[in-house]
């Protein structure tokens, strides 16, 4: 067999094989997870649910880019969010875009998890002071310099925190233990991923920020790239470390797949919307308020326990004030007083509107953007729950003084007319569109008007209407 024979033989086998591997051997995935906005319960559902996506699918994802751009949020979301990080066996890079985004308080801890930690051009990072949420919140720290403490080689500020405008307030013994444990924290993420550890803790004891050029000099961040794909083009052949074993991205030519929330995660970022429970629970309180004081429509019933639930399990995943919450019932208590006890008086429903404007402020508190009750929303429910109760229990009593129109009670003393004649003690009328067994001392005449004096049982004790206009 001549060489061309050969090659011509084994031609058709050699393309046959490399279909067969190009088939085999998909191009890579790199699964985008885009964070925008506050990091809430919905954010940390979303994030890792796609993390555990990209690991379990049938080819994991070779690269997971946390597109971020937030002001912050919630302690617990974002920890949540950095456990399933550390946890991921697919390597996340977490990308400060598109330009003018930043990566503040809980947007910072995320990126030092993070195995990659990457900016765009405009961007910025920083201000990772924890700030108390409730009523007398940890003040944000200013720019002051603080001292050092020679004993442990952190720095302190002397008991006092700088604020805005150059003021001080005092810091309780709590929130000196929530800022050595954030700072703590953040070093240690710092520790694990090789990054700048002193900058890591000047971002929570003195709030500073960097841009992304100044990160990038301060081996806070690993690249500045201009969008995903060029982020994608110098992240190719890189190493990384993955829970203690090092790997190479081989990342050339990956097929770049954005995952969206589903239902689930934005249900649970609607509902854990500080302002959207609020409302859910108002919802849900005036509609069982409603359907007690009118027992039988069933339908306030029903939407008012569903919205009752959904804001308890919303409040269930926020850092809510119990005494803001108590002051809110207090004052619905109040309004609807001031209808029952008092009408028209005033000192109740005032006292009321008072106590639920206040419990309404110091339900949520806090300087994070999107988690606090805005007074654009406190003040029309207030005065749209005024309306509601003073609306409700106004039909209520209205609907109490009214005569009894059904029932046993209705018949008494209502007016029939005799369907036949009849000599004896029993015989038939009609009374109130109805047929009844009626009986008389007296005969009684077909047509004759009679009215009803008592029932006993199913039998009508009547007498002329006549002999009741003597009396």
């Amino acid at each position: 067999m001549t060489r061309h024979s050969i090659i011509r033989v084994l031609f058709p086998g050699l393309l046959l094989i490399a279909w067969t591997c190009s088939v085999a051997a998909p191009a890579p995935e790199v699964i985008v997870l885009d964070v925008n906005g506050a990091i809430s319960p919905g954010t940390a559902d979303y994030v890792v649910r796609g993390l555990k996506s990209a690991t379990d699918a049938e080819v994991p994802a070779q690269l997971v880019v946390l597109k971020i751009d937030t002001p912050g949020g919630l302690d617990t979301s974002m920890r949540q969010i950095i456990k399933q990080i550390i946890a991921s066996p697919v390597p996340v890079a977490a990308f400060v875009a598109p330009d003018g985004a930043r990566a503040a308080s809980a947007g910072t801890y995320i990126l030092y998890a993070s195995h990659i930690a990457t900016m765009a051009p405009a961007t910025n990072l920083g201000a990772a002071t924890p700030i108390m949420i409730g009523i007398g919140g940890l003040p944000g720290s200013g720019d002051q310099p603080q001292k050092e403490d020679k004993d442990s080689g952190h720095q302190k500020n002397g008991g006092v925190n700088p604020t805005p405008g150059g003021m001080t307030a005092p810091i309780s013994a709590m929130e000196h233990k929530q800022v050595n444990d954030a700072a703590a924290y953040i070093r240690s993420l710092a520790q694990m991923r090789g990054r700048n550890v002193e900058w890591a803790e000047q971002a929570v004891r003195e709030a500073v920020s960097l841009t992304a050029a100044e990160a990038l000099k301060l081996k806070v961040i690993d690249v500045v790239a201009k969008d995903v794909p060029d982020l994608l083009r110098q992240l190719d052949g890189r190493k990384v470390n993955v829970l203690g074993v090092e790997r190479t991205l081989n990342i050339t030519g990956a097929r770049i797949v954005t995952m969206e929330p589903d239902w689930r995660s934005r249900l649970l970022s609607v509902i854990a919307d500080p302002s959207i429970a609020y409302l859910l629970m108002l919802a849900g309180t005036f509609g069982i308020f409603f359907e007690f004081s009118n027992p039988g429509f069933v339908l306030p019933g029903v939407a008012g326990a569903i919205s009752l639930l959904l804001a308890l399990f919303a409040f269930q995943v926020l850092p809510i004030s119990y005494a803001g919450l108590g002051l809110i019932i207090l004052g619905i208590i109040f309004m609807a007083g001031e209808v029952f006890i008092a009408p028209g008086f005033g000192v109740l429903g005032i006292g009321g509107i008072a106590a639920f404007v206040i419990g309404s402020v110091m339900l949520i508190h806090t300087d994070i953007p999107g988690y606090g009750v805005p007074w654009s929303v406190i003040v029309p429910a207030a005065f749209a729950s005024a309306l509601f109760i003073f609306f409700a229990v106004g039909m209520a009593l209205k609907a109490r003084s009214r005569p009894v129109v059904s029932g046993r009670e209705e018949l008494i003393g209502d007016i029939g007319e005799v369907q036949e004649d009849f000599d004896g003690k029993e015989g038939w009328a009609r009374v109130h569109g109805e047929t009844w067994r009626i009986k008389s001392k007296q005969p009684m005449r077909r047509g004759q008007r009679v009215r009803v004096v008592r029932m006993d049982g199913l039998i009508l004790d009547v007498e002329p209407e006549e002999a009741q206009m003597k009396k």
